[in-house]
């Protein structure tokens, strides 16, 4: 497991590398220039330039970006163009909300989903499965901001339950805190949900179908002990696999459900800095959103040798 667990982590330096190369190329080659955003078109060119070189732009890509990455070895991510803060501050302020957000989507969608799938499979082809399996393909097909507009219109505006924007930090004001993320958790969630769903019932429907669950059946055990006991540790398998990678989107930042109910989020957080060009807040983004995914992919490894003890890590 130790060497596993090594042999992972070796692994994440090229795929960083890659990612944050990549993204850091693509968004100097996008046109604008950040002095232009910060500052009128008639500005004094000499000023312009000075700003340029103060902020190392007028260096060729591959320097700016060795120079970047050898901030990060020294634990600095460096400073947004926009507002001089460190960039390791701007993301740390806007890392908890989507953290809230996540795990709140991820908890309704897990609510959801659950029953829903398991029901569709053990009562195939009756009226339950056909309301799981619409809900699946629902929610599937439906982006998200249509369903946040749907939620806003009906509990905002109609019912008047919940606030259609806004933030509130659940640690300061737990009630009013949980208010403010609860539609755009539901978003998420219920789109989530309908992924599970479908997931869930198909791997359900696969292990009910194995050998091992006939010979269950054959030696007596009810239909409800045979799915708890026998297929569904095997059916979360794939579940777990669409966690996992679902996860890390959510954590690395929501974009078009934060803008619609104005969450200071991460995902607004990149938005805001891909228009404003402002490099190193976008790449610190980057970093963490890679870094989102590479984590919750090894923790679906590791979920994989407790639901399947065949699997074995060396």
């Amino acid at each position: 497991m130790g060497r596993f667990i090594l042999g992972r982590v070796l692994a994440i330096i090229p795929v960083l590398v890659l990612v944050t190369a990549g993204v850091f190329f693509l968004i100097h080659l996008t046109p604008g220039d950040p002095i232009d955003a910060m500052m009128a078109e008639s500005a004094d060119p000499s000023v312009k330039a000075a700003l340029s070189r103060q902020l190392g732009l007028d260096q060729p890509i591959h320097v700016q970006y060795l120079r970047w990455m050898g901030g990060v070895l020294r634990g600095d991510l460096g400073r947004s163009i926009r507002n001089n803060q460190p960039v390791i501050e701007d993301v740390g302020r806007r890392i908890r909300p989507s953290v809230e957000l996540a795990l709140l989507a991820i908890v309704i969608a897990l609510v959801v989903a659950f029953p829903l799938g398991i029901l569709s499979a053990a009562r195939r082809n009756t009226a339950v499965d056909g309301a799981g399996t619409t809900f699946a393909l629902i929610g599937i097909c439906m982006p998200n901001f249509l369903i946040a507009l749907l939620l806003i219109f009906l509990f905002g505006v109609t019912l008047r339950w919940l606030p259609v924007s806004g933030y509130t930090d659940p640690l300061e004001d737990p009630i009013n805190g949980l208010r403010s993320l609860t539609l755009p958790a539901i978003t998420l969630g219920l789109a989530l949900a309908a992924v599970i769903t479908r997931t869930l019932r198909s791997s359900l429907l696969e292990a009910l179908s194995e050998d091992y669950v006939r010979t269950a059946r054959a030696k007596g055990l009810t239909e409800r002990v045979v799915l708890s006991r026998h297929a569904l540790k095997n059916g979360l398998i794939p579940v777990a696999t669409v966690l996992g990678l679902q996860l890390g989107g959510l954590v690395g930042g929501a974009v078009i459900t934060e803008y619609v109910f104005a969450l200071p989020g991460v995902g607004r957080l990149v938005v805001d800095a891909v228009f404003a060009r402002d490099y190193p807040l976008v790449q610190g983004v980057v970093l963490l959103i890679a870094l989102a995914y590479i984590g919750t992919n090894l923790l679906v490894d590791l979920v994989y040798g407790f639901l399947d003890p065949r699997i074995r890590y060396r």
